[in-house]
């Protein structure tokens, strides 16, 4: 089909898509998004359609679920062309996303498009600050605060896309990220939820603000140790690298791990049966381990390793 016949073509089903029939509607989204799952000049012809991306966004504000979804899913299949990133991101955009995302009464699908899209949005540098500056961070916390959200991976991946901008983790901070990602990854509810949770806290760990905040959480170096004493290995991963970060800024931590009786006895484990990167943090924290501990034998104090 040519381009030309490829343009109307579009134009056709993006005004059927505005037709007073919900069945019209829904078939004619459908097809969009069938269309635009796969082929870059396809987003781009729809792109470029007068009126185009305002009409998906009106649609995606639809009472109806399925129109919710359909408009959501053709949007993010747009967002996949790196040169439609910035247009696309928006504030009025951006508003609604987060109004989705924080509505008790969005369906789940919506919820995990409309994160999704952010995420997508948020690849290109340029739009992570729009996302902070819009709210997009507290948003994202206080859904996935929410237990039952069954959006809360899609909403943790885009939060750790977020968070890479040194601004938005200032502001992930001051909305309380810390504890709720704690929470989460000390919840036994889902291991998959409670990796991706330590490599979202691993990220703000990179920053002072987040390291900070992670050095005043009370028991954190008992939570960490917790957490490698899981089955999931990406937590483990994540809880080892957060725990060498707080080694190397706080002497208190480090004393913290070393009276936690079964400290030594984990690492031990992980260093045998963990990962690469696991192995290779747990090595770095039974270095400075030892280190701590001859700096006590010279000084005079009690604090030898217990083999």
């Amino acid at each position: 089909m040519s381009t030309a016949k490829l343009r109307e073509t579009i134009h056709e089903y993006l005004s059927e898509a505005q037709s007073d029939s919900h069945e019209v509607q829904q078939k004619a989204l459908q097809t969009l998004a069938s269309i635009t799952r796969v082929s870059p000049q396809n987003r781009s012809l729809l792109a470029q359609t007068y009126g185009a991306i305002p009409a998906l966004l009106a649609l995606s504000k639809s009472i109806s679920p399925i129109i919710q979804t359909l408009s959501l899913s053709v949007l993010f299949n747009l967002s996949l062309n790196p040169n439609l990133k910035q247009s696309l991101a928006d504030m009025e955009t951006i508003n609604h996303l987060n109004s989705i995302i924080l509505s008790p009464t969005s369906p789940p699908e919506s919820t995990k498009l409309a994160s999704s899209l952010i995420c997508s949005l948020a690849m290109l540098d340029k739009n992570k600050a729009k996302f902070g500056v819009a709210g997009t961070i507290p948003s994202l916390i206080h859904a996935i605060s929410d237990p039952c959200n069954a959006a809360a991976h899609y909403l943790l991946s885009t939060l750790a896309e977020l968070v890479q901008f040194h601004g938005n983790c200032t502001l992930a901070v001051r909305a309380g990220a810390i504890p709720v990602l704690i929470h989460v990854a000390e919840s036994s509810d889902g291991e998959d939820l409670s990796g991706t949770s330590l490599a979202v806290l691993g990220l703000l760990s990179k920053f002072d603000e987040g390291l900070n905040a992670l050095k005043k959480t009370e028991q954190i170096v008992s939570s960490m140790v917790e957490v490698l004493k899981g089955r999931c290995m990406l937590s483990k991963e994540g809880a080892a690298e957060i725990l060498v970060r707080l080694f190397d800024e706080s002497e208190g931590c480090l004393a913290d791990a070393l009276n936690l009786p079964e400290f030594l006895t984990v690492l031990a484990d992980i260093s045998v049966r963990g990962s690469a990167k696991a192995r290779e943090m747990t090595a770095q924290l039974l270095k400075k381990t030892m280190e701590a501990n001859l700096v006590s034998y010279r000084d005079g104090s009690h604090m030898l390793l217990q083999w």
